[in-house]
Parts: structure tokens; C-alpha cells; sequence
């Protein structure tokens, strides 16, 4: 499995952008500004708490803002029945969104079992290596360099100085 480097890598928030903008598109033409608002903020919320937990460096805060996350999806869910009784979406448009939310929702909670189940702590968490452990690495592949050299002719010697030069020159 390849490491999620950013935020905008993730599945669940993928999903959670594309909600979002089918939100503002669905109710551009609302004139209730306050249902309109709010059920918006839901929206961005779960890509928001999404990426900021992301950002966070630990598994904790990562899980604690899926569960955001999740919580939000719920709210736009109940705001996309408020949108319906009230007719400011049709039923297309509301078995669409309904159905967009609850899959942003599952990707969400498959996404923190995962986490729970990973034998990660997060970033915040990682160790770096010293110099020493650095030039260490640096040597024992030069060395495996000269092994693959060694086999292809026996008699190579082992050239130190040049890999105190190439280390001298960063190459």
C-alpha cells in the first residue's frame, strides 16, 4: 500500500469535495439564505475536518476529526430531508446528494478502522534518523555497490577514497 503524502490523496475526501460542490450547485437558486448557509457549512466541513486532521500528525487527532467528519455527513444527510419537505430540491436530486453523502460517510468509517487497525502512530511521531545512521546507509549501499562490482570481477579493489569523494561532493 503507498503512503498518503497529502490530504488531497485521500478517497473519503475526494468524495467529500465532490458532495460539496454538488451541494452549491443543488442550491444555487435557494432563497433561504439560512438553510442555505447551513446546510453549505456541513458540507465543507466534512472535507475541512477531513484535511485538518490530516494535518494534525497524530492517529488520535487524525481518527478524532474523521469522526467530525462522519458527524457532518449525518447533518447534511438530515438537511437534504429538511431541502426535500420543504421543495427546494426535487426527489432526483435528493436520492443523488443522499446517496453522495452516505457514501462520503462509509468511505469515512472504513477509512478510521483502517487507521485503528494500523500500526502507525503518525508524523508527529516519526523518528529521524542521525547523521550517523545517514552516512551508515550511505556506506552499506556504496558497499553493496562494490559487492555487485565484486561478482562481475573478482579482482576489483574496493575504492574508498571514492566514496569519501563522491560523499564529499553530495553526488
Amino acid at each position: 500500500m503507498a503512503t498518503v503524502r497529502q490530504f488531497e490523496d485521500l478517497l473519503c475526501w475526494k468524495k467529500a469535495r465532490e458532495l460539496t460542490r454538488e451541494i452549491y450547485k443543488a442550491l444555487r437558486d435557494c432563497r433561504d439564505h439560512g438553510f442555505k448557509d447551513q446546510i453549505q457549512r456541513a458540507s465543507v466541513s466534512v472535507m475541512s475536518n477531513i484535511a485538518e486532521g490530516f494535518e494534525r500528525g497524530t492517529r488520535a487527532e487524525f481518527i478524532n476529526y474523521l469522526f467530525i467528519a462522519k458527524g457532518s455527513c449525518g447533518e447534511v444527510r438530515c438537511q437534504l430531508y429538511i431541502a426535500l419537505d420543504n421543495g427546494y430540491l426535487n426527489d432526483e436530486t435528493f436520492k443523488r446528494l443522499n446517496s453522495l453523502s452516505a457514501d462520503c460517510s462509509v468511505l469515512i468509517w472504513r477509512f478510521i478502522q483502517s487507521i485503528k487497525t494500523a500500526n502507525v502512530a503518525g508524523l508527529q511521531y516519526k523518528k529521524e534518523k542521525s547523521k550517523a545512521q545517514r552516512d551508515r546507509e550511505e556506506f552499506d549501499a556504496y558497499l553493496q555497490i562494490h559487492l555487485e562490482e565484486t561478482k562481475r570481477n573478482p579482482d576489483a579493489p574496493f575504492d574508498f577514497e571514492g566514496w569519501q569523494r563522491k560523499r564529499s561532493l553530495n553526488i
